[in-house]
């Protein structure tokens, strides 16, 4: 079963948009929640975190929490939960 991938961050951020091309040249679905065009999704972010602060760009992948992780980790993970 594919685990559900979100990546929190701002359209302007370079670090966000380096993670969408990351997933998107895998292949992978992901879901983009702007944190800066939406506040649901900002409060979305902000619930991951008991400092409520806005962290992004943050990766979620299923339960599995990453704030802007390296490419190793990330690399990890989705191998570890998505295969």
């Amino acid at each position: 079963m594919m685990l559900e991938i979100k990546l929190y961050g701002a359209e302007r951020c370079h670090k966000t948009q380096y993670y969408m091309k990351y997933l998107e040249d895998l292949s992978l679905e992901y879901q983009f929640l702007d944190v800066e065009s939406h506040e649901s999704h900002a409060e979305a972010l902000r619930s991951l975190y008991k400092s409520r602060k806005l962290n992004f760009p943050t990766l979620t992948i299923g339960k599995k929490k990453l704030r802007n992780p390296s490419d190793t980790d990330l690399k990890k993970w989705l191998e570890k939960l998505i295969n």
